[in-house]
């Protein structure tokens, strides 16, 4: 069965195209949710207006059904509360300038 950690691992693969930084990194994964076999990933973009949106979540889906034990795969996006780069790792906010 996966854990939360080994959704972590995997939703490192899931990069944001434009900054080149994954979406963990970023702090852009909100909340992951694993009962059994189900996983939930509830995750921001950097502003509303971001047209990755569905790729991320095709993304997300791709990666997580990879893991050993995940039956199924849900992901929401969320804008509440918005995202800002204090959310970001440090190595992230490093690569950025902040």
């Amino acid at each position: 069965m996966a854990t939360v950690d080994d959704v972590e691992a995997a939703l490192t693969n899931v990069i944001d195209p434009e900054l080149g930084l994954d979406f963990v990194e970023l702090g852009l994964i909100y909340e992951i949710a694993v009962d059994g076999g189900e996983v939930h990933v509830t995750y921001t973009l950097t502003s509303q207006g971001c047209p990755i949106g569905p790729q991320v979540e095709e993304q997300i889906d791709e990666f997580v059904s990879e893991l050993e034990g995940v039956d199924s795969v849900t992901v929401g996006s969320t804008f509440t509360p918005p995202w800002t780069p204090d959310r970001m790792s440090e190595d992230a906010k490093f690569a950025l300038g902040y």
